[in-house]
């Protein structure tokens, strides 16, 4: 087995009970706390119209977080690049690049991270998403380029930046075109776990060496509730359970505290569902963290994982993140 990075996605999440301001401060916690651990990377992601995310403003929120750190390489998990002009987010990552130079991950994914009617509201046309997206990407690259410097559009911040790429996915589809670009992959299995090892069965297969990329390179993003006991560990795993039972139920409140007794809240068939959903998840102390890793890697032999770490209290979230990273120092110790 090779040895893990490992790295952060936040979604700024709103929690019951608090305010969106703290849920900033949270995250900006969050990222400093993971910087002094070691963390690899901080990436936000793009969601609308959810009252139990924040981070739909993601350029701005990526700012936010760059600006309060040092070092962590921060970036998007991704940008959904169909919601957008490719020259804006070309200009947008410029200039955080031209801020903090070195820092700065661009990640895109082609999915609309909301509803229907709300992606109608971003201007999205459902019916060229698919011909259009890989256009989009091949547009960031050449807005990058110094050769873009002769074009009639160039996008000033931008121009000549080194910002790496990386494609999102949660179906096959953007396998196969990470492969063809020859660039990085991560997959979103802490919420769509049925089709991750297929997809990165084809990105392996197929991968066509770039000049920046000659290598592949996998990001398994997945959930993360680690505790001092399994017991603990389950019951903060609750406030999940409850905020994908609010999706099922398309009821997109905010975050709630753990309970006791899930059974008093979702169905057999909402429970089947949801435990479906959240596959990918380790739970529990950190030899439990640590085993489940173990065997996650025996199966994927990724070169990264991202944590997704939805946990109520902001203190217990902290020390999820500091268990897991003792877990996965462990892991790859053991490996050595």
């Amino acid at each position: 087995m090779k040895k893990i990075e490992i790295s952060v996605l936040d979604l700024a999440p709103v929690k019951q009970y608090k305010t969106i301001h703290d849920t900033f401060n949270d995250s900006l916690d969050l990222a400093r706390f993971a910087e002094n651990i070691n963390y690899k990377r901080f990436w936000l992601a793009e969601h609308h119209n959810m009252a139990s995310i924040a981070s739909s403003a993601t350029s701005v929120l990526i700012g936010y977080i760059a600006n309060g750190t040092k070092k962590i390489r921060v970036g998007s998990g991704g940008i959904m690049l169909p919601n957008h002009s490719s020259l804006v987010i070309a200009e947008q990552f410029g200039t955080l690049e031209s801020l903090f130079p070195g820092r700065i991950d661009l990640g895109v994914g082609r999915a609309p991270g909301t509803d229907g009617l709300t992606a109608k509201a971003l201007g999205r046309n459902p019916m060229n998403i698919n011909q259009h997206f890989p256009q989009q990407i091949q547009e960031l690259q050449r807005y990058f380029s110094v050769e873009n410097a002769e074009s009639l559009v160039r996008a000033i911040p931008g121009e000549g930046c080194d910002i790496p790429i990386y494609i999102l996915g949660s179906s096959t589809d953007s396998a196969w075109l990470a492969a063809e670009l020859g660039l990085p992959y991560a997959f979103a299995g802490h919420f769509a776990p049925q089709m991750m090892e297929a997809a990165f069965e084809i990105y392996h297969q197929n991968y066509q060496p770039s000049k920046e990329f000659p290598e592949p390179y996998t990001i398994a993003c997945v959930n993360g509730i680690a505790a001092e006991t399994d017991e603990e560990a389950n019951k903060l795993m609750t406030t999940l359970y409850q905020a994908f039972v609010n999706l099922v139920r398309n009821d997109r409140k905010p975050y709630a505290p753990p309970v006791d007794d899930m059974d008093e809240i979702w169905n057999p068939m909402e429970k089947m569902h949801v435990q479906n959903m959240l596959k990918y998840s380790f739970v529990g102390s950190k030899e439990t963290i640590k085993k489940e890793m173990q065997e996650f890697q025996k199966r994927f032999r990724v070169d990264e994982l991202m944590i997704t770490s939805h946990i109520y209290e902001h203190e217990a979230r902290l020390k999820s993140y500091e268990i897991i990273r003792n877990a996965v120092d462990d892991l790859n110790e053991s490996l050595c």
